[in-house]
Order: structure tokens, then C-alpha cells, then sequence
């Protein structure tokens, strides 16, 4: 018998599911090329969309060329964009006064503790301040022309299509947190978020002078709270929480004061997220007016931890790129293993914050 195939219909194919997300992504020096490679690896699954993303230092800069490279040129363009930039930042540094000898690099890895460059740097931050070292008006931060050469924000300040972007610095005069949105975004906001106050002058935009967000927010989850955004934020965390070993030399203490520093103010509102969810578990509060969020995290801690202090300086760009395949590789884990609870049910372990 024939069989006209129009009246055969095919069985429907599954679905994906989209995954609206926020994201939050740390800062921590050339540490933020971990965080290029979770970006470049969630970029390649089209089950995820991208409400709004709040970062600081290094991972206000990923931000930045994340939702500027979406609106040029998609996914791919953001993936090109991350690795151009990084490649740039690793070709600035390979002629860095910075960059270990072959010799220091053979002895100790990545490692920049006990390198002579590493060390008169660190020694001159301690007893001179960006002022001192520099009296004149002219800004001495190569980060600046990376930034310049790499990102054009005027279409990402005016286009309203781009993502939601929240950049956090912290006000100098006023000891408070500034949230720079993506109206506001200029490469003077980025460098605020990444300003380190004993190796930068301090950045001025419109009269105040900013430090690095990191002292405040890092990143701030507050702004991604609002009621139109998506109810899931993903944190990218680059500073281990959890170092079990008492640090004793000069360097490991100045490494662990350096993790409680940056994640000091991350674990304030993990602690009040907490109480808010747990108010909503009890009936004591009600929505809308207070919403449930889901926490996610993808991390490598085991990895992290073993890096010290200095290599948050080592933009060397075999450790970039090991940085980037680990940041990859987490979000492999994070994609297979939590993608599907995005939007059901949170699977960061809220208890390690608290």
C-alpha cells in the first residue's frame, strides 16, 4: 500500500528548556582568566540566557566585554571579544617588568613570591604610595590602554537591548559601595572597580575618587534582586572561602587576609539572603514584595587555593590559558550537573557563606 508521507507526521522532537540567569562574577587580579573560561564555556549552550550580570575588578572587565560582545556579534562575538582581550593583557604582561625569569619560573611555577621583579614591587607598594612613586599627572596603569584598545562602550551605554550590567567601586571620601550601571559604563568605571589604592592613584569620575569595588561587593548581589530579573544568579567565585591550613610565613598570611578581605562582604549577604529565605520557608514574610532566589556557584576551589597572592600579578599566558581551561571546566561540571534545577531550586551549599 502507499503511503502519502504528508499524512505521516513525525514524532515531535524534546524541547530545551531556557535557563534565564543572572550572573556574579568575582574579582582577583589576572585570577579573572578563570573566570574568562566560564564565560567562554557557558557561551556554547544556547539553553542559557543572560538577564543581568554584576561584577567586580576583574570580573567587572569580563562583564563589560561580555555584554558589549553579545551585542556586536552574538555568542561568538563574545567568545572573540573575551579572547582578544586576554590575549592582549597577556602580550602587555610578556614585556612586564613583572614577569618571572626563566630561571624563577623553573624554580617556583607561577608562583611570583619569591621572584626579585615580584618582590621590589611588593616592597615599594608597601613603603611608597601610587603618589609618591608617581608625583606627575600622568597615569601609569597599563590596563587602561588593554581596555581602550579593546572595548568601544558608547553602543553598550546607549543601546537598550544590551544586558543589565552592574559595576561595583568603592567611594574613597564616603567609605560606601558606588554601583556603576550600564548607562554609566565608561573604561574610568572599570579601572575604578579594579583599582588596587597601594599600586593606583585613585580613579575620579565626577568629582569623587574610587577604589577598588572589591572592599564592598564582591561581586554585589543586591542589584540583581530586583523583581523583573531573573531569579537565579550563578556566582563565579575566584577567592577560596575554606583554606584549611594555618598560614605562617609572612607571604601565606597576606594571601589568607587577602581571601577574608574580598570575600568579606560577599558573605555579609549570603548571610542575608539566607535570613530573607528562610523568613519566606516560615510564612513570616510574603511575596512579591520579597522573592525567593536561587543561589548557584561554579568554582574550583581545590584549584584556586593553591595559587598564592602573587599570581593574582602573573599574567603570564601559559597560566592564563590554565586559568581559562580550569574556568571551562567548572562550567562543564556546573552545566551538567545544576543547569537543570535553574529556576526550581538553588544548589549552592549556602551554609559555606555563613
Amino acid at each position: 500500500m502507499d503511503i502519502n508521507p504528508v499524512e505521516i507526521a513525525a514524532p515531535a522532537l524534546p524541547q530545551k528548556t531556557t535557563r534565564r540567569i543572572n550572573l556574579a562574577l568575582q574579582g582577583g587580579g589576572t585570577h579573572g582568566a578563570f573566570t574568562w573560561g566560564v564565560l567562554d564555556r557557558l557561551l556554547e549552550e544556547d539553553r542559557i540566557e543572560y538577564d543581568g550580570l554584576s561584577g567586580t575588578s576583574a570580573g567587572a572587565i569580563n562583564g563589560a566585554i561580555l555584554a558589549l560582545g553579545l551585542l556586536e556579534g552574538g555568542r561568538q562575538g563574545a567568545k572573540d571579544a573575551l579572547n582578544r582581550f586576554w590575549r592582549s593583557l597577556g602580550a602587555k604582561f610578556a614585556v612586564s617588568p613583572l614577569k618571572a625569569t626563566p630561571m624563577e619560573k623553573a624554580l617556583w611555577g607561577w608562583d611570583l613570591t619569591y621572584s626579585l621583579a615580584y618582590n621590589a614591587f611588593d616592597t615599594m607598594t608597601r613603603v611608597m604610595s601610587p603618589y609618591q612613586i608617581n608625583p606627575f599627572p600622568i597615569e601609569l596603569n597599563p590596563l587602561r590602554k588593554a581596555l581602550t584598545e579593546n572595548l568601544d562602550l558608547s553602543r553598550l551605554r546607549t543601546d537598550k537591548s544590551a544586558m543589565r550590567l552592574f559595576i561595583s567601586a568603592t567611594n574613597v571620601r564616603t567609605g560606601k559601595p558606588k554601583v556603576f550601571k550600564r548607562e554609566e559604563m565608561t573604561v574610568d568605571a572599570l579601572l575604578a572597580s579594579a583599582c588596587l589604592p597601594n599600586v593606583f592613584k585613585a580613579v575620579e569620575i565626577d568629582g569623587e575618587a574610587y577604589w577598588d569595588g572589591g572592599y564592598l561587593g564582591n561581586p554585589a548581589l543586591w542589584p540583581l534582586y530586583h523583581e523583573r530579573m531573573a531569579a537565579d544568579i550563578v556566582l563565579v567565585q575566584l577567592n577560596p572561602l575554606l583554606r584549611p591550613e594555618l598560614p605562617t610565613s609572612t607571604s601565606d598570611i597576606m594571601n589568607r587576609l587577602n581571601e577574608i578581605s574580598f570575600n568579606a562582604s560577599l558573605m555579609s549577604e549570603m548571610r542575608a539572603i539566607d535570613f530573607v529565605q528562610r523568613m519566606l520557608d516560615s510564612g513570616r514574610l510574603e511575596q512579591p514584595r520579597y522573592r525567593r532566589l536561587f543561589l548557584h556557584v561554579i568554582e574550583d576551589e581545590e584549584r584556586m587555593r593553591k595559587f598564592k597572592l602573587s599570581t593574582k600579578f602573573n599574567g603570564d599566558w601559559h597560566f592564563l590559558q590554565t586559568l581559562r581551561d580550569y574556568g571551562r571546566e567548572a562550567a562543564e561540571l556546573f552545566i551538567n550537573e545544576s543547569l537543570d534545577k535553574v529556576g526550581r531550586e538553588s544548589t549552592l551549599d549556602i551554609q559555606r557563606f555563613l
